[in-house]
């Protein structure tokens, strides 16, 4: 028969016990263990990534920013209208080549033509009036001239009749009387004959005054003609350059000037209205549109190229637009060098300006993300060239492709430039 052995079931009892708590902390182990394992660096395709090299040597901090190809202020012509007319032809469309006395319209205004031959007729009254005017003044002359003659006669004669009188006074032949009254009329003969002389020369004096101021009529109508006779020939519009057209004037419609229309015939203008624009082709700098944050070290006389997606084109800063719109500068630069084919006005180009060199500095390719002055995060390789890690960057002067580095990286290191912000929340990633 079995016997109970109750002390055995305990001791079985307690052993169980044992061995499960001990799994319990086996397993609360492991997790542990596994709980503080880091995550498993994230894999990079190589092929995708913007690799560079750490390099010493000199760098050029530039800018780059879009613009076009416009005409520089001495090669633009604008015809403006003399006279208020109508335009009866159009002879040049614009684009075409021009020259000087290339006619480009022609213009009529019948109130002009009125008014030249009124300062015509005007011009030949005032000449004949001067003629008539001379002969009457030298006419009036003459007749002082006749007078005065006569009188200086009579002085003459005075002169020697007192002369002898006073001989014959002296020898006693005749009174005291009779020579008293030959020098008193003497002396009146000679402030007479002064008088005529003054009258003579002063109005020789007057004739030549009023005869200026009949020439001074002369030669404002002279003025006036040669006036309506410019406005005249200017109704047949021509270009006063070797160039191309660029362009039409524009005149308001009746519904404002909002919707102004281009000059064709029939239109009516206005004095002062742009008839015509005409440019010199080759004659053409580049506006570049800069970012604000970049334009404020742009100087003038700076160098800079120009992009013309047919050849590159070497300039220099001529103005730098004050204003900023819509986020940007406007930057004038002046070609200094000849123009490629197809160089023409509004061709859009991509222009560079050379703000400081810096003759020996780290640098490396600028990363997708990164300013200038700042520290920046980049992802180094490692000596393997498997993996790569997350390193502070401190960085300088930035220039279109390059970045100068100031600290965190040294000659020979390779980093990644390309946009790897998916990865910030891990220091380091596998590629492959």
């Amino acid at each position: 028969m079995d016997i109970a052995r109750p002390d055995i079931k305990k001791k079985k009892f307690r052993r169980q016990i044992v061995i499960g708590g001990i799994g319990l902390v086996v397993v609360a182990a492991a997790a542990a263990a596994v709980y503080r394992l880091k995550p498993a660096a994230p894999t990079v395709d190589a092929s995708t990534v913007w690799p560079d090299t750490v390099k010493r040597g000199p760098m050029i901090v530039q800018v780059r920013g879009l613009g076009t190809l416009v005409p520089s202020e001495e090669s633009i012509r604008s015809i403006p209208s003399q006279t208020e007319a109508t335009v009866t032809r159009i002879r040049v469309l614009p684009g075409t080549k021009v020259h000087p006395d290339t006619v480009i319209m022609d213009l009529t205004d019948p109130q002009l033509d009125q008014e030249l031959l009124n300062a015509q007729i005007q011009l030949k009254s005032d000449q004949v009036a001067y003629h008539n005017l001379q002969v009457t003044l030298q006419s009036a002359l003459m007749d002082k001239k006749a007078s005065a003659a006569t009188v200086n006669s009579d002085y003459s004669q005075a002169q020697l009749q007192a002369q002898t009188d006073k001989q014959l006074y002296n020898l006693g032949v005749i009174s005291g009387l009779a020579y008293n009254k030959s020098k008193s009329s003497a002396e009146e003969l000679t402030t007479r004959n002064k008088i005529s002389v003054d009258q003579v020369d002063m109005n020789e004096k007057s004739i030549q005054t009023q005869l200026d101021v009949q020439q001074a009529k002369i030669d404002q109508d002279k003025a006036l003609l040669k006036l309506k006779e410019d406005q005249k020939a200017a109704l047949e519009v021509k270009a006063g350059i070797d160039g191309v057209l660029q362009s039409l004037g524009q005149v308001s419609t009746t519904t404002g000037a909002a919707d102004a229309a281009q000059l064709g015939v029939g239109s009516h203008v206005s004095p002062g209205t742009t008839l015509a624009t005409v440019v010199v082709p080759n004659q053409l700098k580049a506006q570049l549109k800069i970012a604000e944050t970049q334009a404020h070290d742009i100087l003038l006389d700076q160098p800079a190229s120009v992009d013309t997606h047919n050849g590159i084109v070497p300039g220099h800063v001529t103005r730098i637009d004050p204003a900023v719109v819509n986020g940007t500068r406007t930057v004038d630069v002046k070609l200094d060098g000849a123009l490629p084919p197809g160089a023409v006005p509004q061709l859009s180009v991509d222009g560079t300006i050379d703000l400081q060199r810096i003759p020996d500095t780290l640098k490396v390719g600028r990363p997708a993300f990164g300013n200038p002055d700042s520290t920046i995060s980049l992802f180094k390789y490692d000596p393997n060239g498997k993996t790569a890690t997350r390193v502070q960057v401190k960085v300088g002067k930035a220039s279109v492709t390059e970045i100068q580095i100031l600290d965190g990286l040294k000659e020979g290191d390779r980093v990644i430039l390309s946009d790897m912000s998916r990865y910030d929340n891990t220091d380091k990633v596998r590629l492959e």
